[in-house]
């Protein structure tokens, strides 16, 4: 590895020079002959059932026909919303929180996020978590792709959507939800990320979504839910 004026630059081999390197064929997608990677379950036993995370280990067989355990947590999944706010000068602010987040005893500076609840529609969870925790109501909303931001021992999906049109309301915080709201440029977001100050792995990839879609590089198919439809 070598420092280059943007940071870190990595050298790797050419393909042809790289054993484990996977080259597709161009009629081959990435998960098409995925055989030979495939873990199968053989045995599952339950650790632990809390509110909302459900604990398991489950007896693999690996591809060589080994066996393993893995361990792992089942979340219900989640939704996260960016938040479109024109500034005065016509440029694009972004809606942020900052929240204690006691497993790791820090105030994360975040996107507006939340659980689903049992069989609840993902925009429905969205609109209703932007209102409950900033007070904004959005005229138009895109949804942007999903996330999973702990692969390795968790089944956790992060659904990300755009919203604008935003309209100032009151804030409805569940019991116990204690956070603050405030804005902030792009630019601002990206300077913190790159110096350490945001972490939250959610709020990087959603930065990621809003240079792409400011760039003009990633559309959004943005749409007015139905009003009568209320969070």
């Amino acid at each position: 590895m070598r420092l280059g004026r943007d940071g870190p630059s990595h050298r790797f081999p050419a393909a042809e020079q790289c054993p484990f390197a996977f080259e597709p064929r161009k009629d081959q997608t990435l998960s098409s002959n995925d055989s030979h990677l495939i873990e199968v379950m053989t045995r599952r036993e339950e650790l632990f059932r809390g509110r909302f995370l459900h604990a398991f280990r489950d007896a693999v067989r690996l591809p060589d026909g080994s066996a393993s355990d893995r361990e792992y947590l089942v979340h219900p999944g989640a939704v996260m919303v960016i938040p479109f706010l024109p500034g005065e000068d016509g440029a694009v602010r972004l809606v942020l929180e900052r929240q204690y987040r006691y497993p790791i005893g820090e105030v994360m500076v975040e996107f507006p996020a939340g659980k689903l609840d049992p069989g609840e529609d993902r925009l429905a969870c969205a609109r209703r978590e932007l209102q409950e925790e900033t007070g904004f109501v959005a005229l138009e909303w895109a949804r942007a792709g999903v996330i999973h931001p702990v692969i390795s021992y968790s089944t956790e999906f992060i659904e990300i959507w755009f919203a604008r049109g935003l309209t100032l309301g009151e804030r409805r915080l569940d019991a116990g939800e204690f956070l603050d709201v405030f804005t902030a440029t792009p630019q601002q977001l990206a300077i913190w990320c790159r110096e350490g100050v945001v972490t939250d792995a959610k709020t990087v990839a959603g930065l990621l979504w809003v240079q792409q879609v400011l760039s003009g590089a990633w559309t959004l198919d943005w749409h007015a839910p139905d009003a009568a439809a209320t969070p």
